[in-house]
Formats: C-alpha cells, sequence, structure tokens
C-alpha cells in the first residue's frame, strides 16, 4: 500500500487514544500517590501497557479501513529513519553509561568540591551536577549519585538541604536539556530532524542565562550563611576522561555513534586497568545499562504506530486547526510547542514521553509557523525540562526524596520546590527567548 500524502481532513475524535492514555495514567498515578499512598505510583504503573491500550483504542477508529492497512500505517511511523536512528542511539547510550557507572560521576563532584572553598559547596553541587547530568545524559542518574553527597554537604556545612537537594536537582534538568547523549535530546532531534550540534547551538542560548542566573541566586543565598569543613574522600581524575571526550565529541559535531563508541571504548581502558570493575561485571554493567533503555524504546515504538494511525485519522490537523485559533503568529507558534510539551509532561510525567507524543504534533505545527527544526527541538526539550523539574511527582523528586530518606535524612517535595531555582529560571529564559526571537526570521 502506497503512502498517501494527502492530509486527511481535521477529525478531533481521532485524538481519543491520547485523551485514553492521559486518563488512564494520570488518573491511577494520582488515585494511587496521593489517595492510596503507593510509593512513587506513577513509576509503578506499567506504561508500555497504558500505551497499549491507547494504541488499541486507536486501531478500534476507522472502520472504513482493513486492519492490515493498519498495520502497514503503524509499520511505516516505527519504520521512520528518524525513529530507528532514535532506538539504535538509545541503546548505545545505555551500554556508555554502564560502562562510566557511579565512580565517575563521584569523582567530578568530589574533585569540584575539593578546589572550592567551603562557603561555596552549594553552587559546586549545582555546577557538578550540570557536568555529570551532561556527560551521563540521565537527570535521574545524576540525582540518584549526587543527592547523597549533597546531604552530606548539608549535614556538615550548615546549608539548608532543601537548597542543596533543589541546587542538585536544577543541574541535573540543566545537564538532561542539553546532553549530546541525553534521551530527551535524541527524541527531540530525531522527531523534528535536526542535527544534536544545531539544537545544543539555540538550546545553549536559553540554558546558559538560566544556569549563570541561578548560580548568582545560589551565591547570594550562600555568603551569609555558616558553614563547616567538608570531608572530601578520595577519587580518580581519570574517571573524568569519557565524559570530556563524549562533550568535546558533541560539541564539535562528531557523529553521535562514533562520539559514544570512544566513550565507551575510553571508558573501558580506564575501569579495568585501574581496578574500578571487573571484566565480568563490566559485562553485566553494559548489559544492565543497554537494558535499561527497553521501556523507553518499547514507548517510542507504540507512540510512534498510534501517532501514525492518529495522523491517518486527521487527529493532528484537528489539533493543529486548534491552535490555529488559540495562537496567533511567531510567538503563538513556538509557545503553542512549548505548552503543547508541558501538557504531555504534566500528564505523563516523563518528559522522554511527553517529546515522544508531541513531537510529531510539533513537527507539523513547526512547518506551520516557520519554526526551524533546531528551533523546535529546543523548545520541546527546554519546556519539557522544566516542567519535568517542577512537578512534585516526577522522578527526578522522587528519587531525590527517596535518596534523602537513604542518606538518614527526611524531606518533602514541597520543602524542596521553593529552592528549584534553575527550573524557574529556565521558564523565565524561555518566554524572553520566544518574545525576543520570534520575529526574527529564520533562514
Amino acid at each position: 500500500m502506497e503512502r498517501n500524502e494527502k492530509k486527511a481532513a481535521p477529525n478531533p475524535a481521532a485524538l481519543l487514544p491520547i485523551a485514553v492514555f492521559l486518563a488512564l495514567y494520570l488518573g491511577m498515578g494520582l488515585v494511587f500517590e496521593y489517595i492510596l499512598g503507593v510509593e512513587m505510583a506513577f513509576y509503578n504503573i506499567p506504561i508500555v501497557v497504558v500505551f497499549m491500550v491507547a494504541l488499541l483504542v486507536a486501531c478500534l477508529q476507522n472502520r472504513a479501513l482493513k486492519f492490515d492497512d493498519k498495520l502497514a500505517i503503524m509499520a511505516r511511523g516505527v519504520g521512520d529513519k528518524n525513529i530507528m536512528t532514535m532506538i539504535l542511539i538509545f541503546l548505545v547510550a545505555g551500554v556508555f553509561v554502564g560502562v562510566t557507572g557511579r565512580s565517575s560521576a563521584e569523582a567530578v563532584a568530589y574533585f569540584l568540591l575539593s578546589v572550592t572553598p567551603a562557603w561555596a559547596s552549594v553552587a559546586v553541587l549545582f555546577v557538578a551536577a550540570c557536568f555529570v547530568s551532561t556527560a551521563m545524559g540521565t537527570s535521574v542518574g545524576t540525582i540518584t549519585l549526587i543527592t547523597p553527597i549533597a546531604a552530606a554537604v548539608s549535614n556538615v556545612s550548615g546549608f539548608p538541604l532543601a537548597l542543596c537537594v533543589g541546587s542538585v536537582m536544577g543541574g541535573a534538568m540543566f545537564g538532561d536539556n542539553l546532553s549530546f547523549i541525553s534521551d530527551t535530546t535524541i527524541a527531540a532531534c530525531n522527531t523534528q530532524g535536526c542535527a544534536m550540534r544545531d539544537k545544543f547551538r539555540a538550546n545553549f542560548k536559553i540554558a546558559l542565562p538560566a544556569a549563570l542566573a541561578t548560580l548568582a541566586v545560589i551565591l547570594v543565598r550562600s555568603i551569609s550563611a555558616g558553614v563547616g569543613q567538608i570531608h572530601i574522600p578520595d577519587y580518580n581524575l581519570l574517571l573524568l576522561i569519557p565524559y570530556l571526550l563524549v562533550l568535546i565529541g558533541g560539541i564539535v559535531g562528531l557523529n553521535v555513534f562514533l562520539v559514544l563508541l570512544v566513550g565507551i571504548a575510553a571508558g573501558i581502558a580506564i575501569v579495568l586497568p585501574t581496578g574500578t570493575i571487573d571484566f565480568m561485571s563490566l559485562l553485566g554493567s553494559m548489559g544492565s545499562g543497554a537494558s535499561g533503555m527497553f521501556e523507553t524504546i518499547m514507548v517510542t515504538v507504540l507512540v510512534s504506530s498510534m501517532c501514525a494511525l492518529i495522523r491517518e485519522f486527521g487527529g493532528f490537523e484537528a489539533l493543529l486547526n486548534f491552535i490555529r485559533q488559540v495562537f496567533r503568529g511567531r510567538v503563538g507558534g513556538r509557545l503553542g510547542v512549548g505548552l503543547l510539551v508541558g501538557a504531555m509532561d504534566v500528564a505523563t510525567a516523563n518528559n522522554t514521553v511527553a517529546i515522544v507524543m508531541a513531537g510529531p504534533i510539533a513537527k507539523e505545527i513547526s512547518e506551520e509557523y516557520g519554526i526551524t527544526p533546531r528551533e523546535s527541538a529546543s523548545l520541546l526539550d527546554t519546556f519539557s525540562c522544566v516542567f519535568q523539574g517542577i512537578i512534585p511527582y516526577g522522578a527526578q523528586m522522587l528519587v531525590a526524596i527517596s535518596a534523602c530518606a537513604e542518606a538518614g535524612f527526611a524531606i518533602s517535595a514541597f520543602q524542596i520546590m521553593p529552592c528549584l531555582y534553575y527550573p524557574y529560571l529556565l521558564a523565565a529564559a524561555c518566554i524572553v527567548y520566544i518574545l525576543a526571537g520570534a520575529g526574527k526570521k529564520k533562514s
């Protein structure tokens, strides 16, 4: 069956699968988390199963098409070059994280703490989280590794625990937004069809001012606080090399697969001779890193299939008509992209899933409003990180609270939220960027 390039007539009913997914996932998450008191309920709900239900709803729509024809439509959606590239990058990035492991991230934090005065410790935590998350490509992994260090810094220095943890979370979202191996970056670039280097350059103009402003706020709060001495455990600076190679390779524009393979090779060449890990454990870590991406890959496959049917049935055209009525001009189009992925993130509590869901629709919006692929990818990733960084039921917040509890410190999401300076300032930077830059014609 040949692909029909003619756009379908607007059909709001075709958006029903998305509504079903949001109702099931968000509804069950809120009931389990806040009514039944189930710990980390949103992340215990099998998101793949919920997406399968939503896909089934899509398959039951439009009975004029045979099921075999619907399978062909779904296969085209999954078989898109950008989707296949995204899946392969997910796997290689997972192996890289498995090779570098926990010790490398801790080495970054302890090195920075050792070369700065005690009164600047919270600022160091923010910078360390920025570096580690940019290198590792995972905000949750960064928070898991750096939050125990933040709790220890708070305990011995007198800095408020909420300030220390909030700074780590902000730094983690900075790297999640900019990293070349972050699943959000991979998803945003591949759904919009742009090079990671181009997206990084567009994104950096928004993220850097927000990060500098955050650093200034943290330093102002830190100067007046009384601090004590901080004990720095032993660390190995060689473990920073794989991260630095990945960062440099990504910035200069090398192929992402080549960059990751170089990082993996460098990691293996360092962790084995230094005795950081034995060969069999390394193989297990590599496998665990890759398998850790399986759920994200399955979500990508299911969402691509579902979105292909929704587009075929006229759902995207209906949504575009609504956006045309509500958002006007170049500013409105960019704001529409941001709020679309933000709404998806609030509903799913997962910024990668939000980008994968919003990506095809954002692509249509971008073509309609003259938004360049790198700009739309940047807006998708940035707005998703803003919302993901502040919602009290997101993985980042829940993992931070859990890490504090394991370290013997009790803290709630609502104590941390006032100290999430980076996401708030990133949101302000996004608005300024849209208002100041959307009127300029892009080549």
